[in-house]
């Protein structure tokens, strides 16, 4: 399932996905995948991500 939430905060913070992608140590194609769908992220770069996102779990991975 394609995770709109994340992508939402990202351009509300108005960050790339390599922008968050450096910040969170990742590659761009992860961030990439993340919000299409296709890759189901550990839960320490959940929370790498909603750190860097300023946003909780909840907000951005859960329904």
């Amino acid at each position: 399932m394609k995770n709109l939430k994340m992508k939402a905060a990202r351009a509300l913070k108005d960050y790339s996905q390599d922008d968050l992608a450096k910040a969170c140590g990742v590659s761009r194609q992860t961030i990439n995948a993340i919000e299409k769908g296709d890759y189901n992220p550990t839960l320490k770069l959940c929370i790498d991500i909603c750190k860097v996102l300023d946003k909780t779990l909840d907000e951005l991975f859960w329904e």
